[in-house]
């Protein structure tokens, strides 16, 4: 797999029926290691081992339901108090980052009303903030640690 610009971690590989797998850690099972999930992983591992975000508060692949169709979000950070605080949108290395990468973002945000947004191809971090009073984003250099 690509090297990706984030910090590397030992992760649990296996191949079955020539497929690469890749272990989760926070649905604790082994799942297809497709370019995607490889960022994912590695966003996952840097937001508890870098930024100290309890596992217990990260959910992946978290359901919601927007103008009657089911999306998923790729990772999910939530406060203390099971409020959403953070989603992160992931996308394949090979994928450049747009302003369509946003709007989907955008889009999960008016129903989860997170605190931040980042966007991700493992290569580009783009990290904000919302500002709800006047509906937009503010750009950041990171997000805070836990």
């Amino acid at each position: 797999m690509q090297t990706l610009n984030l910090p590397t971690y030992k992760f649990r590989i296996k191949s079955n029926e020539n497929k690469l797998f890749i272990f989760d850690i926070l649905r604790k099972k082994y799942v297809v290691l497709t370019p995607e999930e490889w960022v994912r992983q590695h966003f996952v591992h840097y937001l508890i081992e870098e930024k100290n975000y309890p596992v217990s508060l990260i959910a992946v692949e978290k359901k919601l339901t927007i103008n009657g169709l089911t999306k998923r979000t790729d990772i999910l950070v939530f406060n203390t108090n099971g409020e959403p605080y953070i989603i992160v949108e992931c996308k394949s290395p090979s994928i450049k980052i747009n302003q369509d990468t946003f709007d989907q973002i955008a889009r999960y945000n008016l129903k989860l009303q997170s605190h931040f947004l980042i966007v991700t191809n493992g290569l580009e971090h783009f990290y904000c903030t919302m500002d709800f009073k006047n509906e937009n984003y503010q750009f950041l250099a990171d997000i805070p640690d836990f």
